[in-house]
């Protein structure tokens, strides 16, 4: 069960209403770097999870909620950044005021204009739940493994996409109401970014949770290339770092450079079936004829 305050969780305050920047906020709400992806994320991840005790369960459901007042928060701005806005670029003022974000790198003006007319048209120059090209969010990155570790890690990415997001968002920012927002969010997600890595401490940090699932015992898995630095470039050279010697992240092992060969063979499948629709060639299994070599 879930109840509502019609309150905002932090203010929204727009003094110079901006109908490009309200496009880039869309990214904010239906990106994949978006609060969608993530309240949607730690939802399913809540539903399905399985511990002895509740109290992730019980956090993940007060982080997803929480974000769905950051969905609120940003879908106000939208809204507030729309509205006045001229449902065509080229009345007076709007095509001025679009000129420096075409100069600054944004989209070009026709796909700003398309963006206001399909929310115009669809919500009534409200937001949506769409990116900043107006691709709707289809729920494929929502990641809940129903491995507690697992999720964690997956979470701290999000987050951390998120703030990338939220900073670049900050940087374009000109309304200081605007600004003021942004830096609320960025703040949150530095606390969940956090948040995250602690029930991965908590769970026996590096050297407990990894490697994930650390159900499975280590035992059984390869104890000649679990960890070694494939080196794949053709000369054998490689980038020396933290991944290439010393002792493993988790302390189970030893960091060593592998120059890595084939340890197999060539697949050979077989001859193509009957009902495949293949040339009669490959059913019979007759070999190919040989690539004719180019004269130098």
């Amino acid at each position: 069960m879930y109840y509502h305050d019609s309150r905002l969780q932090f203010p929204v305050k727009v003094t110079e209403r901006d109908p490009a920047f309200a496009r880039s906020l869309q990214q904010a709400i239906g990106g994949v770097e978006g609060e969608i992806r993530v309240a949607m994320q730690y939802f399913f991840q809540a539903w399905g999870s399985r511990a002895p005790t509740n109290k992730y369960r019980d956090m993940l459901l007060h982080t997803a909620t929480e974000e769905i007042g950051h969905i609120e928060m940003l879908a106000t701005a939208v809204a507030m950044n729309l509205d006045k806005a001229p449902t065509h670029l080229q009345e007076e003022g709007a095509a001025d005021k679009l000129v420096g974000a075409v100069m600054g790198g944004e989209r070009p003006r026709q796909a700003i204009e398309g963006m206001i007319h399909k929310q115009m048209l669809s919500a009534g120059l409200a937001a949506m739940p769409v990116d900043s090209d107006g691709v709707p969010f289809d729920m494929s990155h929502i990641y809940a493994s129903g491995n507690t570790a697992a999720d964690m890690t997956a979470n701290v990415a999000a987050e951390s996409t998120g703030r990338v997001l939220a900073v670049r968002l900050y940087n374009q920012a000109h309304d200081q109401g605007m600004k003021d927002m942004l830096a609320f969010l960025i703040g949150r997600d530095t606390m969940h970014q956090n948040q995250w890595l602690a029930v991965i401490e908590e769970l026996g940090g590096m050297g407990g949770a990894f490697p994930i699932p650390n159900s499975f015992p280590q035992s059984m898995e390869n104890q000649e290339h679990n960890y070694r630095f494939f080196v794949t470039s053709t000369d054998g050279t490689y980038p020396e770092g933290r991944w290439s010697q010393g002792q493993s992240i988790d302390g189970k092992g030893e960091f060593t450079p592998h120059r890595v060969e084939p340890m197999g063979t060539e697949p050979v499948l077989g001859p193509a079936r009957p009902d495949s629709g293949a040339q009669s060639e490959q059913m019979e299994g007759a070999s190919m004829k040989p690539a004719i070599p180019l004269e130098a």
